[in-house]
């Protein structure tokens, strides 16, 4: 017999831990939603991201996509090389600079290039359309704050 726990509601962790909780919660739903979008559309919802910027802004570089995105230019990279192999990007080398290459969508990105139900962005479009203008302000200073105070616990490079 499968012993049931009681609801969070029933064991108090305080708000530190309850909003970790929380945390933890919508990470979990983010993976298997993206694992979902995996299967149905071909692109996790990291890629399904890159995939969006790339065509709401062509000819971008790498390096200007890790800016946009606010991460590591080698998660771009990684997430760059794999819709390549997919054939949803291509990389136009740089006539005056081989090191820069810029990116487009083939006609197999353009796509997916476009709002779509089953993905994290349908889900966060529908929370954000719900939201009134504090509410939004509200939920973005939160993020931004969290994400400040974690990147302070890293070590320095």
């Amino acid at each position: 017999m499968t012993k049931r726990v009681a609801p969070t509601a029933s064991y108090p962790l305080g708000p530190a831990l309850d909003f970790l909780q929380r945390l933890w919660q919508l990470n979990h739903a983010l993976e298997k939603l993206s694992s979902r979008m995996e299967k149905n559309l071909g692109v996790t919802a990291q890629q399904r991201l890159v995939l969006r910027c790339v065509g709401r802004y062509p000819g971008v570089t790498a390096g200007q996509l890790a800016s946009m995105l606010h991460v590591d230019p080698g998660t771009v990279s990684a997430s760059l090389s794999r819709l390549e192999s997919k054939g949803m990007i291509d990389r136009r080398q740089d006539p005056r600079d081989k090191r820069r290459a810029s990116l487009g969508l083939t006609s197999k990105g353009r796509a997916l290039d476009q709002p779509a139900e089953g993905t994290v962005e349908n889900a966060v479009e529908r929370l954000l359309g719900g939201a009134s203008a504090a509410e939004l302000s509200s939920m973005m200073k939160i993020v931004d704050q969290l994400t400040s105070l974690l990147e302070e616990e890293l070590p320095a490079d």
